[in-house]
């Protein structure tokens, strides 16, 4: 038996930082670290006063789940139209599909979840562009 890699992230510990997006916070949940950055899983929420703004882009991922928790987010896919997530949604973004975030609520709060962690962003010039 090993204990390697165990984990536990309490709300009374959370720590919410700047990432990839200037208009979210990011709490990280200690599973990069504890998977030596094979998996990334951080809530993410919307960060006060912040402008929104997406350009189409896409992640270089081997996995990607985005599950709601709080409020609602839209998503233009490319080859899927505008997507709508709500309070219990759940999208697996194939690794490498064009996407670019429309909207969302001010209170919206996901869980997010990527293989590999240190995954790289490519902008794009449009969502729905030849691949």
């Amino acid at each position: 038996m090993t204990t390697k890699g165990f984990v536990v992230s309490h709300a009374a510990d959370a720590k919410f930082e700047r990432g990839l997006r200037s208009f979210y916070e990011y709490r990280d949940l200690g599973i990069r670290q504890a998977t030596e950055s094979r998996v990334a899983a951080h809530v993410i929420r919307s960060a006060a006063g912040k402008e929104f703004s997406s350009q189409p882009h896409f992640h270089k991922t081997e996995f990607q789940l985005v599950y709601v928790l709080k409020g609602w987010i839209d998503f233009e896919y490319e080859g899927q139209g505008v997507v709508r997530l709500e309070v219990g949604s759940c999208v697996h973004q194939p690794p490498g599909i064009r996407h670019r975030e429309l909207g969302h609520s001010e209170d919206i709060e996901m869980l997010e979840i990527v293989l590999p962690a240190g995954f790289a962003t490519e902008q794009v010039d449009t969502v729905n562009a030849p691949v």
